[in-house]
Parts: C-alpha cells; sequence; structure tokens
C-alpha cells in the first residue's frame, strides 16, 4: 500500500509552503470536532496587508473558525522597521522577533502566514516610494507567487491602495494585491514560477474597509453604501470563546510593540467592498462553492466526513479514527492533482493524529551543533488511545540513518529510542533564508523560488514515524527540538540549530575615534563544538592598523569562549569596517553569532558577519559624565562611550541620589511612555536644570488613541508646556535648515554644516514637538518632498541657569548605524553649557 507522508506543521501542495517549527500539542475535543466540520469546507482567502500588527484579527479569527476556510495572511514586510518596546534589538533582529510573535498569533487564531521579500525600510508617506524602495516588479511578483501557490478563491486587502491607509507600505500592500490579482492568472507574467505553479484566478478582492466611526461599531452606517457587512464577533461554543477573545488572545502576542488588547464579547460589524471580479451580494463567498461539490467523484468522502461528524465522541475521540482513515482511503482515490484534495489529506492526517493521541518527539540533547558533530537524539512515541498503532519505521533522512521497527504502541506506554548520529558535514548552518544574502535596497535576497513566503527555515533536521494504522501505514515528520525544564516555566522547547564550528563577535557594532588615538577592540571568540583551534585574523582600511594583526586560538569545551584584545590605529578622516576571519581546519569562517531569548518567543540565533564599524571623525565633546534614563531599549549609552562619556543608568534608584554631578542627563526613547515611576521623579529633574544641568529627552509617542497604546507618564515633558504630534519626516537626506545658525547647538564644540547630515539612515525623525510655548526654540526647518517644512525635530530652552532639549531625530538609529554627523550634533546637545 502506498505510503503516506505528513510533514506535521507544514503545508505544501495546495498552497504556501508554511512552517512553524514547533512542539506537537495535544488538541481538545471541541478543537477536533471544529476540525472535523472543517474538512467538509472546501475554500479559501488570502489576506494581504504590509505588517506585522497590520491585520484585522478578528476577521482573520471569524475566517478561519467561523467561515472555516483555508486563510493565509500575507505581510509584506515582517516589521524590521519599527520601534521596539521590549529590547534593543533593531532592524533584521526586531524582523525575527515581530515574525515569530506573528507566528504565535497565527496559532492562536488559526490563519498560516507567509511573507514577500520586501523589507520595512521605515515609515512611508506614498506607494511611489514604497514600491520604488522595494521594487514593484519583484515585490509584485512574490505577491502573484502567493496567489498561485495558495490558490484563494477570494482576496482581502486592510488598505486601500490610496493615502486613505495612513502609510506608503499600507497603500502598497492594496495596490499590489489588486494589481495580482488581475495579472496572475496570466501565464505570460512571471513565467519562471510556472516550473512550480500554475496560473491562477481569484473570483474577487475585497477591502476590508476600516471607516471612521464604524470599525468597532455595532451598526451598518449609512456611509457605508454598498458595502458588504458580516457579523465577525460570534461565540464558538465549541471553542468555548468568542471571536473576540481569541482575537485579543492573538493580537497580544505582538508584544514588541506593546499591542496588548482587552477581549470583545458584544456585536462587531465588519466591512467588505468590492474593488475587482465578480459582483456580491450577500457573502464574500458569494457564487463559490465551498462544499466537497467541488471536486468530481467526492460523494463518498462527503458522506463519511458527515458520519465522522455525527458519531464524535468528544470523551472518546479515538473512536473516530476508523472512519478518518477511511476517508484518506477515499481521498488517494481522487485527483492527486487537486489542491484540496492534497489539503484535504493533510487535515484528514492530523485528524488521525490528534484523535488518537499520538505523541511524537525528536528530542536532541543539545540545542545545537556543528556540521560533522555527533549527537545523541531521544526518539519518543506516545499513543494515549486503546486504537492498535504498530510503529514500523524511524528514518532520520538529513543524518542518514533509517531504521526498521515493529514497535506495537500500546496506550499510554512511551517508547523512547536513543540515538547517536552525526550531523552531515555538508549541512547548512541555521541562518534564516532571508538573511543568507545581503539586503538590496529595500528587498532581502532569496535565490530559491520555492523558498518565497516562507516565515522560518525548514527545520534543520527532521525525524520521520512510520506508523500502521487500521492496516494503512501514514509517515508523520517531526522537526528535532530541545527540551529542557526551567523551575519558573516548566517545559521549554527551543529548535535545533546548525551553527558554525567557530563564531567572531566584535564586543561593540561601532567603533569612534576623536583623535588619533589607539582603541582596544576586544573579540569573542565561540566555539561550536569541543576542541576548536586556529587563526583569528582581522583586516582594517587601507592605511589603519590593527596590532596584532592575527592570534592563535584554541578552545577545549563547546560553547567556551576565548575573548581576545587588539589595538586598532586610525588613519586619517572616514569610515571603514574591521573584519574578522577565522582560519580553522574547516576552511575559513567570517561570521559571528547572535540569539534572541524572550519568554514569548522560541529562540532565535542567526549570524551576522564578524564585523564593526570604524569611524574617523572630528568630534569634542565637553560633557564627560552622563546620565542615562532607558525607556523602551536603545544602544545611545554605548554611543556615548565611544565618544569618552562616563556614563551612569539612572533608575528610580540613581534618581534618588544627588544629580549635580552630572554633566547632562539623556532620557531614552519612549521612557515618558513606559516607566511609570519617572512621574515621581519629574520635578526633581526640572529642578536639575533650573539649577545649571542639561536634560536631553528623546521622543515619546502621544497619548490617545488609534495604534498607539502608551500615553505619557507625565502631564508635562519639560519646564514649559509643549505637545508631541505625528509629524515626521522620512527622506532621510532631507534638507536639513539652520533656524540660526549662530546657535550654540549648530556651533559648540562641533561647527555643524551640511555634511554632517549626509549618510542618516531610515529617516530624519518621528514624533516631532508641536505647540510649544515660547520659551524654546527651534533648531532645524526640515519636510519631506512637496511637504510644508517642520521645525520640530529638535527644540531648546533655557531654563533657569541650565538647558532643555526635547528631540524627535532618530539618534537611537544613527548612532548605532556609526553616522558621523549625528555624533557631532549630539555632542554639542549634552555639551551645551559647558
Amino acid at each position: 500500500m502506498k505510503k503516506i507522508l505528513l510533514l506535521f506543521g507544514l503545508l505544501t501542495l495546495s498552497g504556501l509552503f508554511v512552517l512553524q517549527a514547533q512542539p506537537a500539542k495535544s488538541t481538545h475535543p471541541g478543537q477536533l470536532l471544529q476540525n472535523l466540520k472543517r474538512l467538509n469546507v472546501l475554500g479559501s482567502v488570502l489576506y494581504v496587508a504590509a505588517h506585522p500588527d497590520d491585520e484585522n484579527t478578528l476577521f482573520l479569527t471569524w475566517l478561519a473558525n467561523e467561515k472555516q476556510v483555508r486563510t493565509t495572511y500575507l505581510a509584506l514586510t515582517r516589521g524590521d522597521g519599527g520601534q521596539n518596546l521590549i529590547g534593543t534589538e533593531q532592524g533584521i533582529e526586531i524582523g525575527l522577533i515581530r515574525t515569530q510573535e506573528l507566528l504565535a498569533a497565527r496559532r492562536i487564531d488559526g490563519p498560516e502566514q507567509a511573507f514577500s521579500r520586501a523589507y520595512d525600510f521605515g515609515f512611508s508617506k506614498s506607494t511611489d516610494e514604497a514600491v520604488r524602495i522595494w521594487g514593484q516588479d519583484k515585490v509584485l511578483g512574490d505577491v502573484v507567487w502567493a496567489i498561485r501557490k495558495f490558490q484563494p478563491d477570494v482576496i482581502v486587502t486592510r488598505f486601500p491602495p490610496d493615502a486613505r491607509a495612513g502609510h506608503g507600505h499600507h497603500s502598497a500592500s492594496g495596490f499590489l494585491a489588486e494589481e495580482a490579482f488581475r495579472i496572475s492568472a496570466d501565464a505570460t507574467k512571471y513565467p519562471e514560477q510556472l516550473a512550480f505553479v500554475k496560473p491562477w484566478k481569484a473570483r474577487r478582492i475585497l477591502w476590508n474597509v476600516f471607516i471612521p466611526g464604524a470599525f468597532g461599531s455595532n451598526k451598518r452606517p449609512e456611509e457605508a453604501g454598498n458595502m458588504l457587512g458580516m457579523e465577525t464577533q460570534l461565540y464558538n461554543t465549541l471553542l468555548g470563546k468568542s471571536y473576540g477573545e481569541i482575537a485579543a488572545e492573538s493580537r497580544s502576542q505582538h508584544k514588541s510593540q506593546g499591542f496588548g488588547v482587552a477581549a470583545q464579547r458584544g456585536e462587531r460589524i465588519d466591512y467588505l467592498l468590492l474593488k475587482d471580479g465578480e459582483p456580491v451580494q450577500q457573502d464574500l463567498f458569494d457564487g463559490v462553492d465551498l462544499s466537497w461539490g467541488r471536486v468530481p467523484g467526492s460523494g463518498r468522502v462527503q458522506a463519511l466526513i458527515r458520519d465522522a461528524i455525527n458519531h464524535f465522541n468528544a470523551a472518546n475521540p479515538s473512536a473516530t479514527v476508523p472512519v478518518l482513515v477511511e476517508i484518506h482511503r477515499e481521498l488517494q482515490k481522487l485527483d492527486g492533482n487537486n489542491g484540496y484534495v492534497a489539503a484535504k489529506k493533510k487535515e484528514t492526517e492530523a485528524l488521525i493524529r490528534d484523535c488518537l493521541g499520538l505523541w511524537l518527539e525528536a528530542n536532541p540533547t543539545d540545542y545545537a551543533a556543528a556540521p560533522g558533530e555527533g549527537i545523541r537524539v531521544n526518539i519518543s512515541a506516545v499513543n494515549r488511545s486503546g486504537v492498535p498503532v504498530t510503529w514500523t519505521r524511524l528514518r532520520l533522512p538529513e543524518v542518514g540513518r533509517d531504521t526498521s521497527l515493529n514497535l506495537s504502541l500500546k496506550a499510554n506506554a512511551q517508547q523512547v529510542l536513543p540515538f547517536f548520529v552525526q550531523v552531515a558535514r555538508t549541512q547548512k548552518i541555521s541562518q534564516p533564508y532571508w538573511l543568507e544574502k545581503p539586503i538590496d535596497k529595500g528587498l532581502f535576497q532569496v535565490a530559491d523560488q520555492r523558498l518565497i513566503g516562507l516565515p522560518e527555515n525548514p527545520p534543520a533536521e527532521t525525524a520521520e514515524f512510520t506508523v500502521e494504522i487500521a492496516g494503512q501505514p501514514f509517515t508523520f515528520t517531526q522537526p528535532w527540538m530541545y527540551k529542557s525544564v526551567d523551575p519558573v516555566d516548566g517545559e521549554i522547547y527551543r529548535p535545533f540549530e546548525i551553527r558554525p564550528e567557530v563564531t567572531a563577535n566584535v564586543v561593540e557594532k561601532v567603533y569612534v575615534f576623536s583623535d588619533n588615538a589607539p582603541k582596544t577592540v576586544e573579540v569573542i571568540l565561540k566555539a561550536n563544538r569541543a576542541s576548536v583551534s586556529g587563526t583569528l585574523a582581522l583586516e582594517v582600511p587601507k592605511g589603519w592598523r590593527v596590532e596584532p594583526a592575527s592570534l592563535p586560538f584554541s578552545i577545549a569545551e563547546k560553547y567556551g569562549e576565548q575573548r581576545v584584545s587588539v589595538k586598532v590605529f586610525p588613519n586619517g578622516f572616514g569610515e571603514g569596517t574591521l573584519r574578522a576571519l577565522l582560519k580553522t581546519s574547516a576552511g575559513t569562517l567570517t561570521t559571528g553569532i547572535r540569539t534572541i531569548q524572550y519568554r514569548h518567543i522560541p529562540a532565535q540565533t542567526y549570524f551576522p558577519p564578524a564585523e564593526a564599524k570604524l569611524v574617523k571623525l572630528d568630534v569634542k565633546v565637553a560633557a564627560k559624565r552622563v546620565g542615562y534614563i532607558m525607556g523602551a531599549g536603545d544602544e545611545v549609552p554605548t554611543a556615548l562611550r565611544q565618544m569618552g562619556c562616563s556614563v551612569t543608568m539612572l533608575d528610580a534608584g540613581e534618581l534618588a541620589k544627588d544629580l549635580s554631578g552630572y554633566d547632562a542627563i539623556v532620557v531614552g526613547v519612549r521612557a515618558y511612555n513606559t516607566e511609570d515611576w519617572l512621574r515621581f521623579y519629574q520635578s526633581k529633574l526640572l529642578e536639575y536644570v533650573k539649577n545649571g544641568g542639561t536634560m536631553v529627552v528623546q521622543y515619546v509617542t502621544p497619548g490617545g488613541g488609534g495604534f498607539i497604546q502608551n500615553g505619557l507618564k507625565v502631564n508635562q515633558l519639560g519646564p514649559y508646556p509643549f505637545s508631541v504630534g505625528r509629524d515626521r519626516v522620512t527622506e532621510e537626506e532631507a534638507k536639513m535648515t539652520f533656524l540660526n545658525p549662530q546657535h550654540p547647538l549648530l556651533n559648540v564644540p562641533n561647527k555643524l554644516t551640511d555634511k554632517d547630515f549626509a549618510g542618516w539612515v531610515q529617516e530624519r525623525g518621528i514624533y516631532f514637538a508641536v505647540d510649544w510655548d515660547k520659551a524654546y526654540e527651534p533648531i532645524f526647518s526640515v519636510n519631506d518632498t512637496g511637504e510644508a517644512a517642520k521645525q520640530g525635530s529638535l527644540i531648546y530652552a533655557r531654563y533657569g541657569k541650565g538647558h532643555f532639549m526635547y528631540t524627535g531625530l532618530v539618534f537611537f538609529r544613527e548612532l548605532p548605524a556609526g553616522v558621523p554627523g549625528a555624533y557631532r550634533l549630539f555632542a554639542n546637545m549634552i555639551s551645551v553649557g559647558k
């Protein structure tokens, strides 16, 4: 009999190849019956927006659980350009975090998750700018690819393709989805995709409208006109929750954005507006057959599914397994190239496993290994039902192990098979596939078409369990997952990683030289297997010098570290790169290692280049002792130390002490949004200024509605009133006009020129000051192309003997990026009055 392969958690045949590398989980009877009913529904929706958190979580929950159609959220970006409420990660690192937060949300609300190759380069004010930076043709191709892979009956966009979307990425997602809808059935468009997929035409595309006064309303507004209203906040008795409750739990997974929300339990209408395709009157699936009637010869399958639903026993789900096996046999008789048949076979296989309570795991005794390294793996299986199950084969394909078995899996009797295997020497390291090559402007470079759309890598190593159930073999595939027990959090799973045998992390990202004196640069070498030795060589720009230029290293223990220090001597003014090369018997390695760990997501490891930026600039700093109040997290304190400042981190305990010894106090980004205790020390901080101190407040987000969840912890940020608005300048090359060229902030101790505003990254500034008291003086005027000038990027006031500043300029991006002019301006700000 033909063997059936199920890669558990992977959906590959009829839609996007969507992976969620998570351990198996038990499924409660209500969910099992819900999934049984879903077997009888054939239909699909592709929901398109721009970022993690853009999705209408309630609407997705309703689609996946009430309509029971296969639903995928296509986010064009991974949210790399956003701010971070929980740590210092930015750029690709916050993208890694938000990818996992989206996957966590989907595990709760039910849809699948996919991405394009677009990089979130920060706020954009127009569709034209967004698609120009991304590369319209390539990102449009990614949306076409998603349509052809997923084959949706209906496409829904979150945003319109115009300025009402409020963000260029948002409007671009609507524009690209509508254009892809029109061309995805045209075989002359993106013909290279047709090696893997077929052209596909969805029935219609609709906009999931948000109307002021209607979003979340329980009434159909008059201005909705010909829009379609769908009641989405229903109660699901099988799940024991309303879709509003599920959606709130899902949306609260976006923790890096501070998007925890309260559950909604009242009526809610969502609105849809037809943008193109077949007319719609009553339902977004008008004219779409959601039954097995769309699959020829499926009558027997329909009858068996009805029988399974009608006779499902919540107290004994395994009693449904025989009919599920029969359903699977009948599905095999149908057209194997039919995407709906392929998808329902996978759903049936998952139901068989879940109704049996069949628990399968492959647990390595370590969370990582290097190519060629030996490792022990414990393979276990538990059949938690009385249905006879025989374990007939175990295969570890990536390491070449294939074992025939004849083990009867008796009820609740765990079978554990220990294996010692060797990781293939040719095995690739576990670098996220979209980070294998440098970003090309606004686009991740991905050579393999089949990877595009995946939220994360396929598992590094897998185990294939072949079992026989009711005379039929099934193969379930599990990723290797390292399992440990935390005394607080209990059982924790971590995806297994393949790592280079040794990595090098340069301690700082940027080294700033203000004179010709050398700086000590530390490099941390980390062994990812036992007994690693070789030579560390350090490359620097022409004219620069490093002593010593190379060093031998030898690390005996796995995960052992060796710190080495070198002296780097600058040459002239300019920028360059220090690069570490690790030469071992396995070749030359040039990667560092970075693991991001938070409780709400699995550990994420990636391998950045083993390098640091070198900047020789003319910068003077009069402030020597600086206090820093950390907010949502940034790397500005490290930059201050690079300029020669002594930095003390100020928490509530430190603020209770005498502050007069600080030349300047700097408040980190969003501190007034995140730190409740600051309100108790605000008067003391302003008294510090009045007595001669210098205080710099970096951007805060204004309180209020919309997407902003955190209000301010104080009524007034400065000694005189001002407000914070939503003004921003996204063009990093926008002209910075000096309003008073003689102002000390522009001249002392560093005389600034236009050159100091060259090379800025991502944007100029965000959340500018507005409506300030006449005691404040604006320093710059700046605007994006075609917009009015804005003067709130940096405001300054004398207060008593001291100096106060609020700035929306994005120093939290520019200083870690080593932008010379940002260092010179910030040096002037903290030095004013000195």
